[in-house]
């Protein structure tokens, strides 16, 4: 009797522990050595709410909740997304629209599947976290 008091009494401890992981994107194992390749040898720095707007061959996703945003050799942004941009993982094309010369927090990107032309989801823009080559 006390057993089960005592896993009970634990059960919303574990709750709790597993809900902080939760919010962490999970990638494939390929997905998770790229983007420690993309950052290796990088530090980083504070999250910004916006960056100027990016060449398109500059940003990758990696699976369907993570943006990299390569600057040059020495900055990567890494962008968190607010929801899953399902369809991404697949291949499919990240669309974003912009009304500024900058891309924000919050700004809602979608998912295209080009060759039917159909949106596969849709997401929102995270903060932007830069990650440097210390010293540069």
């Amino acid at each position: 009797m006390k057993t089960m008091f005592l896993a009970l009494m634990l059960l919303p401890l574990a709750a709790c522990t597993q809900s902080t992981t939760a919010n962490e994107p999970r990638l494939s194992e390929r997905e998770a050595r790229d983007l420690a390749r993309a950052l290796e040898g990088k530090v980083p720095g504070e999250p910004v709410s916006c960056i100027t707007a990016m060449r398109s061959s500059d940003l990758r996703s990696l699976g369907d909740n993570t943006l990299i945003y390569r600057v040059n050799k020495d900055l990567v942004y890494r962008n968190t997304l607010s929801g899953a941009c399902h369809g991404l993982a697949m291949g499919d094309t990240l669309v974003l629209r912009r009304t500024t010369s900058q891309y924000c927090r919050g700004d809602i990107a979608t998912v295209v599947n080009l060759p039917s032309g159909s949106q596969t989801g849709s997401c929102a823009l995270g903060d932007f976290v830069p990650y440097r080559t210390p010293g540069k």
